[in-house]
């Protein structure tokens, strides 16, 4: 399958693991013309598949992230924070129920699949294309080369700007700087494949410049955080509109995997926490949870000041004017 068959406007919803992104988030893009994606990540096969039933025929993807290895452990960094008062729990590893979402993928397939956090074998990419356009989040051109010569698709082209995780294909990768049309270009130097660009988008013109940059759509995250139709927690869409958070920051203190969100007294106590995720991601669940914005991952991109508490519709039609 070809993504220009089911993509639709050049607006995407991006998937946005933990919450944010729900069923009811997809259907509303749908129903405005826009493909959404369901986050697979942090879900069992079976609440994967239960997503999928209730989105019928719309056209849709599904993300899923790639398992990486077993870090060493972050045992000092956990004490650390139990010291601290914080509650946390054990930094175990595992590959999120990898194989039962390929199997699911394989026997049930929607129309995009992508993968974030690393490149999936040959066999599995072949496979899956058999019946769905598959992508790969990319954020620096040595990856690209790597999706391409897997079979790819497509390429999901992620910027430094992009809020919550950055797609490096390791943990301990330092995250590429360079501005997001510029990274389009260099890798768009190596491929022909179709581009969807994914970076602190926040207005009509910033996805008007991607596209002029060579991108055949432009993946929004951030920009959807407020919507009703949303998960996003109630405290975390506030601070998005909260004057006292001035910027936004990549840190690796909430998950051991560098990550952007809104700088806040966390990220600032913690600037050297170790490359281990999924270890540090389970041991800060607890505290993520409490609800203290100063102790939450509260993902955003750099154009976060342009998310408003607006319907999916509303967004998508100012994105695209």
């Amino acid at each position: 399958m070809d993504l220009r068959d089911v993509l639709g406007r050049a607006v995407v919803l991006a998937p946005m693991a933990g919450g944010p992104t729900t069923p009811e988030l997809v259907l509303a893009g749908a129903d405005a013309g826009a493909l959404g994606f369901l986050a697979a990540a942090y879900r069992t096969a079976d609440q994967v598949r239960a997503e999928m039933a209730s989105l019928g025929r719309v056209p849709y993807g599904v993300n899923v992230f790639v398992p990486g290895h077993p870090a060493e452990p972050p045992t000092a960094y956990v004490e650390r924070l139990r010291s601290e008062g914080f509650d946390v729990a054990e930094p175990t590893w595992d590959d999120d129920h990898w194989d039962d979402k390929i199997e699911l993928l394989l026997a049930e397939p929607p129309p995009v699949i992508t993968f974030t956090f690393g490149c999936p074998d040959h066999d599995v990419v072949e496979a899956l294309q058999e019946r769905s356009a598959v992508g790969i989040t990319v954020t620096v051109p040595e990856e690209a080369a790597l999706a391409v010569a897997v079979g790819a698709s497509f390429l999901c082209v992620q910027g430094h700007e992009a809020g919550a995780h950055r797609g490096t294909f390791t943990n301990a990768a330092v995250p590429d700087a360079r501005p997001l049309p510029q990274l389009l270009a260099d890798i768009r130097a190596g491929t022909d494949l179709p581009l969807l660009a994914a970076g602190g988008v926040g207005t009509a013109e910033d996805v008007r410049a991607l596209l002029t940059a060579g991108a055949i759509g432009v993946q929004c995250g951030t920009a959807f955080l407020r919507c009703p139709e949303a998960g996003t927690r109630q405290v975390w869409k506030d601070a998005l509109a909260e004057p006292r958070y001035t910027e936004t920051v990549v840190t690796r203190a909430f998950s051991g995997r560098p990550a952007r969100g809104l700088r806040n007294r966390f990220i600032d106590d913690h600037p050297d926490a170790p490359a281990a995720y999924p270890e540090i991601n389970k041991a800060t669940r607890p505290l993520r949870a409490a609800g203290d914005p100063e102790a939450m991952s509260l993902w955003a991109g750099t154009g976060w000041r342009s998310a408003e508490a607006r319907p999916v519709a509303e967004v998508l039609d100012r994105l695209s004017s």
